[in-house]
């Protein structure tokens, strides 16, 4: 029987959490408010600069997870 949890072993890992940040991006980008550890909720008609640099870090993790992952199964799968 396969593993029903296969995605949340290395390296498919990366790609899930990287997918999820993504995801939580996109999801701020709508709805024009991020949250902010250790801060709460930041909108965008507030406070424009620090809502588009959290939104900005969500990308660069999401894409930096995935980006990990791709170079994870491509080094290893030779």
């Amino acid at each position: 029987m396969s593993d029903p949890f296969w995605f949340l072993r290395p390296p498919f890992v990366f790609a899930t959490v990287g997918m999820f940040v993504l995801f939580l991006a996109l999801f701020y980008t709508y709805t024009g408010k991020a949250y902010v550890r250790f801060q709460g909720w930041v909108n965008r008609a507030e406070d424009p600069k620090r809502y588009w640099l959290e939104v900005a870090m969500y990308y660069l993790g999401g894409i930096s997870f995935i980006g990990y992952f791709l170079y994870e199964v491509h080094v290893f799968s030779k």
